[in-house]
């Protein structure tokens, strides 16, 4: 399935004609279902000052860049009837589903659930956190390598508005040929202190399942992969175990804090993996963490919902929220034998979220990375356009 140009810009024409655009766009009621429409639509800068590697993946060494659209996700949803919710997105850049599940809760809140279809997995305090969002241009490093993102199966959850429980089990994703496994996971969270302004959040998450990667032939084989671009989501790789043939299953642990203050907001997450593979061939462990801090120079602060946190609309539209931001990351793929690479990363931004639908982000990333005793420390500048409806 793949959206024409002119389908994304009668999406955008429509858009920019809702008089209320920061929220879904209200279609009708259908069958006791209040349907509404929404989108994001990102476009990405970045300008490369490599060093060892050319991380546009074409030239050489020296100043290189890439531009292009990181995202064009169209959603459709229903509230209703009843205490149902459903949800079908598609992402036209990636050409691929997003979130296609229906959802029952019970108890008026968010944290008791039952779910079908495709959908995040329960780990990754960053995963989980709307995309729309993000702190930074590029999520952390573990969060992409590690973390599970959307899978078919079943969850549910059950909690309250300071503590939840989320489970799943899941097989592979709804479009073909991408992530393959069958497997379950779990998530826990508790805000000791959850009032306006002022969090205070720990959770737990475990997932484990089946490692599989389609060869050549679309057979699907027992091997894992782990690999890592310096927060910029279109360079090339700089570390990589390659094809860890023989894997039978992947397991991942993470942990995750937040705090809030007022406009400010400090996060940090750990998670490490572990490849267990057939007799005769060393399992793999890799681990990593980052850490940041967040402002927001013009007052606003963050809400709490369903153990992740969400970000408000600008006090002063006219104006807009601003937002600056510093952040440690770090990921090791060096375990025994497979000597992948570790690689950190500081990154400094400022976003802008203009009225309610547009965001403007800038990011500076200083690379370090270092593969078989060979270092590649590039720097990063990173730019996005964001609007969303």
């Amino acid at each position: 399935m793949k959206l024409s140009p002119s389908t994304l810009s009668f999406a955008l024409l429509a858009a920019l004609a809702a008089p209320a655009a920061h929220a879904e766009i209200a279609i009708d009621s259908i069958a006791d279902s209040e349907v509404s429409f929404e989108g994001l639509i990102q476009a990405d800068g970045y300008w490369y000052n490599n060093d060892l590697s050319s991380l546009d993946g074409k030239t050489g060494d020296g100043t290189t860049n890439d531009f292009g659209m990181r995202r064009a996700e169209l959603v459709l949803k229903g509230k209703g009837p009843g205490n149902v919710e459903w949800v079908l997105g598609y992402d036209a850049k990636a050409s691929k589903f997003l979130d296609v599940n229906a959802k029952y809760k019970w108890r008026g809140n968010a944290n008791n659930f039952i779910q079908f279809g495709q959908f995040k997995q329960p780990n990754s305090l960053e995963e989980l956190s709307s995309t729309k969002n993000n702190d930074f241009v590029s999520k952390a490093m573990i969060t992409n390598t590690f973390a599970l993102s959307r899978r078919l199966g079943v969850g549910v959850g059950y909690g309250d508005n300071n503590w939840g429980v989320n489970a799943s089990i899941f097989g592979d994703e709804l479009t073909r040929n991408l992530a393959e496994g069958s497997g379950y996971g779990a998530r826990g969270f508790w805000a000791p202190i959850n009032d306006k302004g002022n969090i205070l959040h720990f959770g737990l998450s475990y997932v484990s399942y089946d490692a599989k990667i389609a060869d050549t032939n679309a057979r699907l084989i027992d091997t894992a992969r782990f690999r890592a671009r310096p927060d910029a989501d279109f360079a090339t790789r700089l570390i990589d175990t390659g094809k860890l043939t023989n894997t039978t299953s992947i397991s991942t642990v993470g942990g995750e804090a937040m705090w809030v203050k007022g406009p400010f907001k400090l996060q940090t997450e750990y998670m490490k993996t572990e490849a267990k593979r057939s007799a005769g061939f060393d399992n793999f462990t890799g681990s990593g963490g980052y850490i940041s801090g967040v402002w927001n120079i013009t007052g606003e602060t963050w809400g709490y919902k369903a153990g992740v946190p969400t970000t408000p609309l600008p006090n002063e539209p006219a104006s807009g929220m601003w937002q600056v931001g510093l952040r440690y990351d770090t990921l090791d793929l060096n375990d025994g034998l497979i000597q992948a690479g570790k690689m950190n990363t500081v990154t400094a931004g400022i976003n802008w979220y203009w009225r309610s639908n547009f965001k403007f982000m800038l990011n500076y990333v200083k690379v370090n990375s270092t593969k078989l005793g060979i270092s590649d420390d590039p720097n990063v500048i990173e730019g996005r356009v964001q609007f969303y409806f």
